[in-house]
C-alpha cells in the first residue's frame, strides 16, 4: 500500500458492471456489463508535453458480446450479462479475449485497421465493377492510410455444454486450452474446437435431493498446466491434477479450515461459502474470499490458511438483516497486486479494502462520486461499531448496502487498480509527482 496515498485517475459511467479484467501487459482494461456489452479501455501513451497524462485509460472498443436468448426446451430466459472476461496472451498485432454469460463462451478478436487498399484494376474506388474493355493498363493496388478502426469479431462460439450457470472461465498456461465451470461441472475446451469439450469435474449427485454443495469458482495454476483448483459453497477448496485421471472428481489436495465451535451460528454455512479463488502470480499461494474474510493459503499446507484478513468484521452482528435483504449471498472478488505483496477486495458503501502482507497494514478506501475528483487523494475511511463516533468515522448503521464493490482488478505490474462500483468504473493509481 503506497504510504503517500492513492488517487483517482478517472471515472467512467456505464451500465451495471459485472466483470473487470486487465490484459497481460496492463495496456488494456476490459469491462463486461449487465447488458452483454464489452468495453475495452486503452492506456494513453506518454507525451512530452503532458507527462502526467500517462496512465489515463480511454475507450478503445465497445461491442455487444452476448444477446438475450430463450431456451425453448426449458422455457428459460438466458441473460446476456457478462459473467467473466479472460484475456489470452498477445501473439500478434490483434488481441484475443474470452467472454461468457450464463451458458455460452465466445472468443473475440479485437484488431486495428489503419489502412485500406486502393487502385484495383477490375473495380473503381466505389467498388463498382469496371468494364474490361476500358482497362488499358495494369495498376498495382496500394494501401492508403485511413482513420483508425478497431474491429471486434467473434472467432469461436463455445455453446451447449453447460446445464447450469457458468461462474468461471480460466485460460490454461499452455494457452491451448481453457476451462469453464458451472454450479456442478467443470469442462475443458481446446481454443480451436467448439463442438467438443471434456468434462473434468462432475459433482452432480445421482439424486438431486442429496445435493449439499455447489462449485463457486475455479482457476488454472499460473504455470503448471496440469493443476487447477475449484472452491465450493461449503468453504472448501480442492486442488486437482489432470495427470492423475481424466475425470478429476478425486482431488489431490483438500483445503479446509476447521470451524471454531464458539463462532457457530445459523449463518455459519452461508458466510463460509467461497465467492472467489485466485492463485498468486508466483503460483505458490492462493487466496480465497468468503463473506467476512479473505484468506491466503500455502499450496503445501492444507490444514489451515497462512493468513486471514477480516474484511468487514463489524457486519457479524448484522448478519440477520443482511440475510433478510439477500446481501449475505453477494459474491465479492479478490485480487493480488503484481508482486503478490498486497491483496484487495471489496465491501459495502462503495468501500474497498487493501491488506499489505508484509507490513500487516490495512486500509479502507471509498470509491464514490462525492469524494472522487480526478487526482484527489483518497482518505482512509473508518467504520465505528457502537459507542461514540469520531468526526471522520462512519457508523455501521449508516452503511449503504446497495452500494457494493464486487468486481475489481489490479494492473499486472504497476500500482493501478480498477474498481467497479455498480455502474461506475473507477481507476486509481498510487500518487505520482
Amino acid at each position: 500500500i503506497p504510504p503517500e496515498g492513492i488517487h483517482l485517475l478517472q471515472q467512467q459511467h456505464t451500465d451495471i458492471i459485472s466483470t473487470v479484467e486487465f490484459n497481460h501487459t496492463g495496456e488494456l482494461l476490459a469491462t463486461g456489463d449487465k447488458g452483454g456489452r464489452v468495453v475495452i479501455f486503452q492506456r494513453e501513451q506518454e507525451s512530452k508535453n503532458q507527462p502526467h497524462r500517462r496512465g489515463e485509460y480511454n475507450v478503445y472498443s465497445t461491442f455487444q458480446s452476448h444477446e438475450p436468448e430463450f431456451d425453448y426446451l426449458k422455457s428459460l430466459e438466458i441473460e446476456e450479462k457478462i459473467n467473466k472476461i479472460r484475456w489470452l496472451p498477445q501473439q500478434n498485432a490483434a488481441y484475443f479475449l474470452l467472454s461468457t454469460n450464463d451458458k455460452t463462451v465466445k472468443l473475440w478478436k479485437v484488431s486495428e485497421r489503419g489502412r485500406r487498399p486502393e487502385g484495383y484494376n477490375l473495380k473503381d474506388d466505389d467498388g463498382r465493377i469496371r468494364d474490361p474493355s476500358t482497362i488499358t493498363m495494369l495498376r498495382v493496388p496500394v494501401l492508403q492510410p485511413m482513420d483508425l478502426m478497431v474491429e471486434a469479431t467473434p472467432r469461436r462460439v463455445f455453446s451447449n455444454a453447460h446445464t447450469y450457470h457458468i461462474n468461471s472461465i480460466s485460460v490454461n498456461s499452455d494457452y491451448e486450452t481453457y476451462m469453464s465451470a458451472d454450479d456442478l461441472r467443470i469442462n475443458l475446451w481446446n481454443l480451436e474446437i467448439t463442438n467438443r469439450s471434456f468434462n473434468i469435474v462432475d459433482i452432480k449427485p445421482a439424486n438431486m435431493e442429496e445435493l449439499t454443495e455447489v462449485i463457486t469458482a475455479a482457476e488454472f495454476h499460473p504455470n503448471q498446466c496440469n493443476t487447477f483448483v475449484y472452491s465450493s459453497s461449503k468453504g472448501t477448496i480442492r486442488l486437482c491434477d489432470m495427470r492423475a485421471a481424466a475425470l478429476c472428481d478425486k482431488h489431490s489436495k483438500f483445503f479446509e479450515e476447521p470451524e471454531d465451535p464458539s463462532n457457530r451460528s445459523f449463518f455459519s454455512e452461508i458466510i463460509s461459502s467461497i465467492s472467489d479463488v485466485k492463485f498468486s502470480h508466483s503460483g505458490r499461494y492462493m487466496m480465497t474470499r468468503d463473506y467476512l474474510t479473505v484468506k491466503v493459503w500455502d499450496l503445501n499446507m492444507e490444514s489451515r490458511p497462512l493468513e486471514t484478513y477480516q474484511v468487514h468484521d463489524y457486519l457479524r452482528s448484522k448478519l440477520c438483516s443482511l440475510y433478510e435483504n439477500d446481501c449475505i449471498f453477494d459474491k465479492f472478488e479478490c485480487v493480488w497486486n503484481g508482486s503478490d505483496s498486497v491483496i484487495m477486495t471489496g465491501s459495502y458503501n462503495n468501500f474497498f479494502r487493501m491488506f499489505d502482507r508484509n507490513t500487516k497494514r490495512d486500509v479502507t478506501l471509498e470509491a464514490s462520486r462525492e469524494n472522487s475528483k480526478p487526482r484527489a487523494i483518497l482518505k482512509p475511511r473508518k467504520v465505528c461499531v457502537g459507542g461514540k463516533r469520531r468526526k471522520d468515522e462512519i457508523s455501521v448503521d449508516s452503511l449503504d448496502f446497495s452500494k457494493k464493490i464486487l468486481h475489481s482488478a489490479w494492473h499486472p505490474s504497476e500500482n493501478i487498480i480498477a474498481v467497479a462500483a455498480t455502474n461506475n468504473l473507477y481507476i486509481f493509481q498510487d500518487k505520482v509527482n
